[in-house]
């Protein structure tokens, strides 16, 4: 890897949420291109997706979860239960994430890390691949961002203030509805045409958009349907079979534990975005400064945007970038430009501001 030999000034890496920045309206029908043409340039010689780093990081946060699961379940103290849940909740919202690296990612770059993950990740969790392959890379449609077409966008800083608290606590059933439709919806829609078109289009994608219909899968998205929804059909009844030799403690503890992670996933989501779009087609210049870098300092952002998830508004800009490059890419971007530059406008400080934000957004509505 070469790196570009510059002088790298510390306080240009320093977030900012005040004043006076670049915002996404002023660039909503025009890019800027040298920030554009700059992210293209500055960051040749990264790229490449490394096998040892995304089998060594999610390996090791899929055993820390369900480790952490097995001791909430078998410690008998409460107060270890809750710590091991803790920690198995934050480990397997780490090796979740991993699924969206499986959207960009280029399908040969790492041989057989999607079947690897499905089966030790988004089956054992209910949570196949499929779910957001072939929707996720809607999201990053020059087009379609930030539209009624888009499945990840809602306009949450336009809306009323009791939506935020509603749209972070639904996430504490996604585990029970994944197990009502993976035990009971997909086997129905087996045997009835309509049943299945229903779950397919309305309960088949990571979606948070009410009105995205999704559309029939077509090619290798369709084989690989097949497989994953046959895995989370035979684990989720395996799962409700356990209760009758171990009854429904540990099955409700790991459903908690679950649930933590899903509402973690939903207010990560909900600061992914500064969420201000009503509607209009968008430049990327725009997608890039409505979305969200949590930069260093601090490793806290690294906890709630596991995976890279920490540069958002970055990956906006280069979505096949992996993961474990996105730091360095930032690096370069934020030395070339400084404070004050259209790439420093999508910097923010932390999760609390971000919240507060957009919080205030909907109580002037």
């Amino acid at each position: 890897m070469t790196m570009i030999e510059q002088p790298l000034i510390p306080a240009k890496d320093v977030p900012s949420d005040t004043a006076g920045v670049p915002t996404r309206a002023q660039f909503q029908t025009t890019d800027d291109k040298d920030m554009l043409r700059a992210a293209r340039d500055l960051t040749k010689g990264l790229g490449e997706a490394r096998a040892g780093v995304y089998w060594s990081d999610m390996l090791i946060s899929t055993g820390v979860g369900y480790a952490g699961i097995a001791g909430a379940i078998l410690s008998g103290n409460l107060a270890l239960s809750a710590v091991f849940g803790l920690v198995a909740a934050l480990a397997l919202y780490r090796s979740l994430m991993f699924i969206h690296e499986l959207t960009h990612i280029h399908r040969d770059a790492l041989p057989g890390f999607r079947k690897g993950w499905n089966l030790l990740v988004g089956i054992p969790l209910l949570t196949p691949s499929f779910m957001y392959e072939g929707v996720h890379t809607i999201h990053h449609t020059r087009t379609r961002y930030g539209t009624i077409e888009d499945p990840e966008y809602l306009p949450l800083a336009l809306m009323k203030p009791w939506s935020l608290p509603a749209f972070v606590l639904v996430a504490f059933l996604a585990p029970i509805a994944l197990i009502v439709r993976a035990a009971i919806l997909v086997p129905l829609g087996a045997i009835i045409p309509p049943v299945r078109t229903f779950v397919w289009e309305r309960f088949s994608a990571l979606s948070i958009n009410p009105d995205f219909r999704r559309k029939p899968p077509k090619g290798e998205l369709s084989r690989q349907v097949k497989w994953q929804e046959a895995g989370v059909f035979v684990w989720s009844w395996a799962l409700l079979a356990s209760t009758q030799v171990f009854g429904w403690q540990p099955l409700l503890i790991a459903l908690a534990i679950l649930s933590l992670t899903a509402v973690l996933n939903q207010l990560r989501t909900l600061v992914a975005h500064l969420w201000e779009n009503e509607g209009e087609p968008m430049t990327v210049t725009a997608q890039f400064l409505d979305s969200v870098n949590v930069p260093p300092p601090g490793p806290i952002a690294e906890v709630w945007a596991p995976v890279g998830l920490r540069y958002h508004a970055l990956h906006h800009l280069m979505p096949s970038m992996p993961y474990h490059d996105l730091p360095e890419a930032h690096r370069r971007l934020a030395a070339e430009f400084g404070a004050g530059s259209t790439y420093s406008g999508a910097n923010h400080s932390g999760l609390l501001p971000l919240v507060g934000r957009i919080a205030r957004s909907t109580m002037m509505r």
